[in-house]
């Protein structure tokens, strides 16, 4: 097989992984991430790991939305930290 045949034998699974990591990179949770690419989440953390650690203010400004909406009982608060 010629240089140019594995270049593109090797672009769909680039392609792939970019559609992966942008998903995570957009906040999609990881669990649907691994079933829509049709692979465990084992897999998925074992490769995305890095863009896995972006969502981790994301969940934090939920989180404590979260508990916002709790302690004053305004889903304003929620709205604000989203």
């Amino acid at each position: 097989m010629d240089e140019h045949m594995l270049n593109l034998a090797k672009r769909p699974y680039g392609l792939r992984h970019a559609g992966i990591s942008f998903w995570l990179a957009s906040g999609v949770d990881p669990a649907e991430c691994a079933r829509r690419a049709g692979q465990s989440i084992q897999v998925l953390f074992r490769y995305c790991a890095k863009f896995l650690a972006g969502t981790r203010d994301r969940a934090n400004r939920l989180i404590s939305g979260g508990m916002a909406v709790g302690q004053s009982g305004s889903k304003e608060a929620f709205r604000l930290t989203v």
